[in-house]
């Protein structure tokens, strides 16, 4: 559960960046639009704020982590790959590296044991 913690926890920290860098071009005035750039750097920080919660809403255990968690890989598996095929490798190779890592940490049976209710362990 940690590693998924971790994962979640990059992504937020990596969403609020993107957020800060928005801002900053939208206070530079290189915004296409200054509204347009107030609304997604507002749109970046509420999201980054949302994955925290659910990273630690994993480090807890909490069940209802769960979906939204591996929403937020799969989400970012695709804009990894959209990255890797505009030539962004500089974004995209570190996207799909967390993407493949939180899916992973996610099915791992340690957290599907702890996350999903109603489980029966094998033995």
């Amino acid at each position: 559960m940690l590693a998924a913690a971790i994962v979640q926890a990059i992504e937020a920290a990596g969403v609020l960046f993107a957020a800060i860098l928005a801002a900053v071009e939208t206070a530079s005035g290189h915004a296409y639009q200054t509204a347009s750039g107030v609304a997604i750097t507002l749109i970046g920080v509420g999201m980054a704020i949302l994955l925290a919660a659910v990273a630690r809403g994993l480090r807890r255990a909490r069940r209802w982590t769960r979906t939204p968690a591996v929403l937020t890989q799969l989400f970012l598996g695709i804009v990894a790959v959209y990255l890797l095929q505009s030539g962004r490798l500089d974004w995209g190779i570190p996207a799909i590296v967390l993407a493949v890592a939180g899916i992973a940490a996610l099915l791992a049976p340690a957290s599907l044991a702890l996350l999903t209710p109603g489980r029966v362990e094998k033995s």
